[in-house]
């Protein structure tokens, strides 16, 4: 009979304690972990004070490649690289630690939700282990972004340098405008 070690089995219960903080579904727990379901959940609920969201991870990759999800996309996996050069870290820990230091980078109001999550993080990861995407460098700053793999780059240019005609103009936005002109005294 193999023996747990006593160890082992709390960095297990810590990363999985730190994944849920950060938003980590549970099938992503269940795959990084060797917690069994039923304490996952567990410790889900004794976190959250709820049971875990159901349903499948997002599975496209065509997500990353959008305007405002490709930057933010970039910016962590550039982090996690770096992270990951660093000996004596498994790639759940740079994951972990790339997303602490996104998290960092992105300044957000209390009430929203990063545009990039835990899960999303974790998939591009996977993706890039998968050969299903790439870095690509931006012919006018020479930043790495992420791409589809085996995608033409050879002219790539990134949505910061190039951005789309609509880039930044959502419904918040618009509604900030809106409430800024009613306030204006009339003439």
């Amino acid at each position: 009979m193999v023996e747990k070690s006593v160890i082992d089995e709390g960095r297990q219960i810590n990363l999985a304690i730190e994944m849920i903080q950060l938003g980590a579904r549970l099938q992503v727990l269940q795959t990084e972990t060797a917690i069994s379901r039923r304490r996952l959940i567990n410790l889900y609920k004794e976190i959250h004070g709820e049971s875990p969201p159901k349903g499948m991870l997002p599975f496209s990759t065509d997500w990353y490649v959008t305007w405002l999800p490709n930057i933010h996309s970039s910016l962590f996996y550039n982090i996690y690289l770096s992270l990951a050069q660093h000996a004596g870290r498994d790639r759940m820990q740079c994951v972990v630690g790339a997303y602490r230091l996104y998290l960092d980078q992105v300044p957000q109001e209390e009430e929203d939700k990063p545009v990039l999550g835990l899960t999303r993080a974790w998939m591009l990861v996977r993706f890039f282990e998968s050969n299903m995407m790439q870095l690509s460098t931006c012919q006018r700053c020479h930043g790495n972004f992420v791409n589809h793999a085996l995608s033409l780059d050879h002219e790539f240019v990134c949505g910061i340098c190039q951005p789309p005609s609509r880039a930044g103009k959502t419904r918040k936005s618009g509604s900030k405008s809106e409430s800024t002109t009613d306030d204006r005294p009339d003439k």
